[in-house]
């Protein structure tokens, strides 16, 4: 026991490490294992403490990345602020009073034409709770309407000096989302700022909300440019207008949407607080009044239509990251509202906060992520790339300017390609969907909700720009999943590809149960052979199976000695078949293979997306033409 006491560990530097590393890469350097993300910030395996040059001790620091209060969430709770899905104004107020009761903090819905219709709808679900609960409502192209009422009633009830949290609305990502551009918009709305300002002061009413961007692909980096570059266009055009700059800042929130990418979002948030710190100090602000209020939302362009339960686990890792991240309000989407938004779900999705705060004790860590190497780093990375950002937008004249002449637009596209383009070829997987698909599901319908134009509704003069389209990373396989189940109907069965399994079960699993996958991902069925040994076996299994699509499984091996010799007698006797090969030749030899007979080779770096897409068109050809004859 003694000597047990005495035993301590041998000392190892970074060096060590290193080379205990490469070692196992077998002679491949260690900067083969960086990662590059969309933010083009490189992602090394190993963060040491002198990879941070320095960082505050202690929450509510300078800069405030580690969070604007000392306590945290001890002092003060961020605010469970679940926006509520109704069909009627009667329904909103029954759900506000019973969610209100479990455990929501705030008031938060979207701003409907049914509820708009007059002025008793929204007074009816309001009174009794407007002053009790802080306001979470982003009122979009409404929010002059909207704010009327409710200074309305406040003033009746002389309570408007209790009015709390926010109602706000964003017009330049309005003007993004919609397509056009309003100078006359722009000039009501700042009236309306300021004439609530007067009557509601508590209340903040300029959202700077850069969902708009998020789901149109845009990266971290562009997220928080746009957004600093919006917060300055703001103070600019209200200072015209004589308002103080401080009381400008107290109106102003901001509005982040949380993605899949953990650290990244938590970074992202961490450094919007760095950014804002960083422009507020130039315009000579206290420190008090440079503290960023921001309120969160989970994705939506992380979301999908099928296997939807797994949105479950997206929106609960990212209400995680944004909590760690030190939001002031959270909303998390519940897992099916893109398909219809049940009750349960939304129980579900607040409770998810309830838990992290209640069960996961988040609120009573004080910024869980400071001194982290590795997140420290990345959220200086992050804002010293945003500002470079920041400064681009400024380039082109401003946010305004940016958008009127495309070049965000683009800027934001050419992010989501490559996002879309990962998808494709798998190497972002989204469980459910482009990997691991049921094709047992039942085929959901997506939810129509005909979002209401706010300003191409209105009288005002506008000026066209290009829209940013809301889009999902999901969106492109649900269409292909779409398109099977639509060929189903017309064949009478799940569309499907005839596995050629040569040799024995462990020979051809591996590549079979890859074709498996690849193949559910559109909704396609990839049905197999017992185990191929002969010509003979393979052409009985064709003349079985109604489908003209067929794909070899197999060892590279087996391809050469028994694969080749089999589609040369195949592809003789059934020219109108159309063979694949699961994996990739050698470079010398696929010539060879095509020259055989093989349409194409599928293997891990394949554009699923397209190839699926190719299988489906020739199998809907194939039917129309089979129906003719």
């Amino acid at each position: 026991m003694k000597n047990l006491k005495n035993q301590s560990f041998s000392q190892r530097t970074e060096k060590d490490w290193q080379a205990k590393v490469e070692a196992f890469l077998k002679g491949k350097k260690i900067e083969s294992l960086n990662r590059d993300t969309y933010e083009n910030i490189v992602l090394k395996p190993l963060y040491t403490k002198t990879d941070v040059q320095s960082a505050p001790d202690y929450a509510g620091g300078p800069d405030y990345r580690r969070g604007i209060y000392p306590l945290g969430y001890l002092t003060n709770e961020w605010i469970v602020a679940q926006e509520l899905f109704y069909q009627s104004p009667e329904e909103l107020r029954e759900k506000l009073h019973e969610v209100l009761k479990k455990g929501q903090t705030a008031i938060a819905f979207s701003i409907s034409e049914d509820l708009m219709e007059s002025t008793e709808n929204l007074s009816s679900v309001l009174t009794g709770y407007y002053h009790q609960y802080p306001l979470a409502i982003n009122a979009e192209g409404l929010s002059g309407e909207v704010l009327s009422i409710l200074a309305k009633m406040a003033e009746q009830d002389n309570q408007a000096e209790n009015v709390l949290g926010y109602i706000g609305s964003d017009p330049i990502a309005l003007f993004a989302e919609e397509g056009v551009v309003s100078k006359e918009f722009i000039g009501e709305w700042k009236k309306t700022i300021i004439e609530t300002n007067r009557r509601l002061p508590n209340l903040q009413t300029i959202l700077i909300n850069t969902e708009t961007y998020h789901n149109g692909g845009a990266n971290a980096v562009q997220e928080l440019g746009i957004a600093i570059a919006e917060g300055v266009y703001f103070l600019d055009i209200f200072q015209e207008d004589e308002m103080e700059i401080e009381q400008i800042l107290a109106k102003i929130i901001f509005q982040f949407s949380i993605g899949n990418n953990f650290f990244m979002e938590i970074a992202k948030l961490r450094a919007a607080r760095i950014l804002w710190n960083r422009i507020t100090e130039l315009y000579g602000i206290t420190d008090k009044a440079r503290k960023m209020i921001i309120s969160a939302k989970t994705s939506t362009f992380t979301k999908s239509i099928f296997d939807p339960y797994v949105n479950l686990l997206r929106a609960g890792n990212e209400a995680f990251a944004a909590i760690i991240g030190g939001v002031q309000y959270l909303q998390v989407t519940p897992f099916d509202s893109l398909t219809h938004s049940t009750s349960s779900a939304e129980r579900i999705a607040r409770n998810t906060q309830l838990i992290l705060r209640q069960e996961a004790h988040l609120g009573t860590v004080i910024d869980p992520a400071g001194g982290s190497w590795y997140l420290e780093q990345l959220t200086n990375d992050l804002a010293e790339k945003a500002w470079e950002y920041f400064q681009k937008i400024e380039g082109q004249a401003g946010i305004l300017n940016a958008l009127k002449s495309g070049w965000l637009q683009q800027e934001i596209n050419t992010v989501f390609e490559k996002r879309n383009l990962d998808l494709q070829t798998r190497k972002q997987s989204m469980i459910g969907t482009n990997i691991y698909a049921d094709l047992n599901e039942t085929q959901p319908n997506p939810l129509q909700r005909n979002r209401y134009r706010f300003l191409a509704n209105r009288d005002y003069a506008l000026n066209k720009i290009e829209a940013i389209p809301v889009r999902r990373l999901t969106e492109p396989f649900e269409k292909l999943r779409r398109k099977a189940k639509q060929l189903e109907r017309k064949i009478g069965s799940t569309p499907t590809v005839g596995m050629i399994c040569l040799g024995e079960l462990k020979q051809h699993k591996q590549r079979l149960d890859f074709m498996k996958s690849f193949l559910a991902a559109g909704g396609a069925k990839a049905f197999e052979s017992k185990p191929v040994f002969s010509i003979e076996n393979a052409k009985q299994f064709i003349l079985d199976m109604n489908t003209s699509h067929f794909c070899f499984c197999g060892t590279n091996e087996q391809y050469e000695s028994e694969g080749k010799p089999i589609l040369t007698s195949l592809t003789s006797e059934f020219p109108e078949r159309i063979f694949y090969l699961a994996g990739l030749p050698e470079l010398e030899k696929q010539a060879g293979w095509q020259e055989a007979g093989i349409k194409q080779f599928i293997h891990v770096n394949t554009n699923c997306y397209e190839t699926l897409t190719e299988i489906l068109a020739d199998m809907e050809v194939n039917t129309v033409e089979e129906t003719k004859a």
